[in-house]
């Protein structure tokens, strides 16, 4: 396992700058590392890190989420308002919409085939769109209207609301029926989670107020404070409660409570996202079997795209009557275009449930993630000069 760790982050990194060098988004080179590496290329990897690739990728994702929140300007997204709710579901709605008009015609799939399939794309990737928007923020680009802080919060949420729909449908998919309490998992899991991360947050902040804790050891113990709340996703059961979304809540809450000490933990996860992004593209690539991506064919393409561009429109009905101009919308839309870790984790699940979609269901998964999350980064890095105004950075002065 030991040379699987050295050939993940030596390659990953190495093939990652090679992008960069080439003006290209650095995570395209980290997935192509794990193509080569994984399964489906050389096969270097260790069966038994790819065995708990989900547990490590899922520690890099609570990483995100995390900085996320210590970010999290509350002030910021109460003055964006309503669109900062909207975005949390209406663009993947659209797109599960899309995909349940589209893929039966171009797959010869069912409708509850065609809306597993549409939950299992229409999640954001927070891996790629929340660094994204941590560096503009730093730089201070379209934070005058709260443009970052509203995608990075969105992209947060819009996870949990597609997990809980494609846990529904395959619900139904299994059993033949679908009662209330799936849906109603929905809104709790939403709830539940935001409670149990700021109380998470207020409790900590009282242990930090008042006394001197080393950096290195505060972020030691945010990381396990939220390790345990998703750790609490997954032992509750029957009772809907999103760990990742605790995961930002505790975050805000530090923020929000003990503003200086937010800004340390946050330069310090900033350097251990360093490797972790490494480890989350490089595993992510070597999920991906690329004989089925190589054999889909057109007709997922043009899924692919047809259903991006229902969620554009979710984007757009979600900015309808904002202050912001037709670039920031637009600009708004790149943002909301790239997929990978959700995908990544859930792409097979249909097809281990031994669904008769399930092949095509991961194929859909695989090549949404190889085109979505290339296309939508590379749009961010180029756009948002262009696109976004620049006004100051929020971390110049306190809240």
């Amino acid at each position: 396992m030991l040379l699987s760790l050295a050939l993940i982050f030596l390659i990953g990194m190495l093939l990652g700058e090679v992008f960069r060098k080439l003006k290209l988004p650095g995570l395209i080179g980290m997935l192509l590392a794990g193509f080569l590496l994984g399964p489906y290329g050389l096969n270097l990897l260790d069966p038994k890190i790819l065995s708990v690739s989900l547990e490590l990728r899922q520690t890099a994702l609570i990483i995100i989420l995390l900085r996320a929140g210590l970010n999290l300007d509350g002030g910021d997204l109460m003055q964006v308002g309503r669109p900062a709710v909207l975005m949390c579901f209406l663009p993947a709605c659209f797109e599960i919409i899309g995909v349940l008009v589209l893929a039966p015609i171009l797959l010869k799939v069912t409708l509850l085939e065609a809306a597993i399939m549409g939950t299992v794309v229409a999640a954001v990737s927070p891996a790629v769109v929340v660094p994204s928007m941590l560096k503009l923020m730093k730089k201070g680009y379209g934070t005058d209207k709260g443009v970052p802080q509203m995608i990075m919060a969105g992209a947060s949420v819009d996870d949990v609301f597609v997990i809980v729909l494609f846990t529904a449908f395959t619900g139904l998919m299994q059993s033949g029926a679908l009662s209330l309490k799936h849906f109603l998992l929905i809104p709790e899991s939403i709830l539940f989670g935001l409670i149990g991360g700021l109380l998470a947050g207020l409790v900590l902040s009282r242990i930090y107020a008042g006394r001197h804790i080393a950096e290195t050891s505060a972020v030691v113990i945010i990381l396990s404070v939220a390790f345990l709340l998703v750790a609490v996703e997954q032992t509750v059961q029957g009772i809907g409660f999103s760990g990742l979304l605790a995961a930002m809540a505790l975050g805000a809450a530090l923020r929000w409570r003990q503003y200086k000490l937010s800004r340390q933990l946050s330069r310090q996860l900033e350097k251990i996202w360093i490797g972790a992004q490494v480890l989350l593209f490089v595993l992510v690539g070597a999920s991906v079997n690329i004989h089925y991506a190589l054999n889909a064919g057109t007709a997922v393409f043009i899924l692919i795209m047809g259903a991006l561009l229902f969620r554009a429109v979710g984007v757009f009905v979600s900015l309808y009557k904002t202050d912001l101009n037709e670039k920031e919308r637009l600009f708004t839309v790149f943002a909301y275009l790239p997929k990978a870790t959700v995908q990544a984790a859930i792409g097979g699940l249909p097809l281990a449930m031994g669904f008769d979609s399930g092949e095509i269901v991961l194929t859909v998964a695989v090549l949404a993630i190889i085109f979505t999350a290339p296309l939508g980064a590379a749009l961010i890095d180029s756009s948002y000069k262009r696109l976004l105004g620049q006004g100051r950075n929020p971390d110049s002065f306190p809240p």
